[in-house]
């Protein structure tokens, strides 16, 4: 096989989502039951609490709670971890939440807290795919 998949840790049921819950995804959970998937979150990794505030990122390219807080710093060091965690496990492939900002992938939230999606990567995504790892959603599974 492949080896291990990165998998954002949401997708296999634990709560750790900025409103404390998770987004548990079937597919995700049959593949983590036969020892396939690494869970990780990285805004947790950056060092967020759960629960936490919504973040969006905004056109400047800064990740901002809905009340203002920049939680750049946050996001950068998880994503920091994360990579880290794909190399010392030479791992190749991620299936991160879609839409999230730190996991997204071709499209996130605008930055209005409007709900409206705009094309483009989540923080850890886009370290990810730079360092060429495969980046897909629970959606393509």
């Amino acid at each position: 096989g492949v080896g291990v998949k990165l998998v954002s840790a949401c997708l296999i049921g634990v709560n750790c989502r900025y409103d404390g819950k998770s987004k548990l995804d079937r597919k995700c959970l049959k593949l983590f039951k036969k020892r396939e998937l690494m869970p990780v979150c990285p805004e947790q990794l950056g060092g967020l609490s759960i629960p936490r505030e919504p973040a969006e990122i905004k056109k400047s390219g800064k990740v901002l709670t809905k009340n203002g807080k920049d939680v750049t710093k946050n996001f950068n060091k998880g994503a920091k971890e994360v990579l880290k965690i794909t190399k010392n496990l030479k791992i190749r492939e991620a299936i991160l939440k879609s839409k999230s900002p730190s996991c997204g992938l071709g499209l996130v939230y605008d930055g209005s807290f409007s709900g409206k999606l705009i094309k483009g990567n989540g923080i850890t995504t886009t370290l990810l795919r730079k360092n060429k790892i495969k980046v897909i959603t629970e959606k393509e599974l």
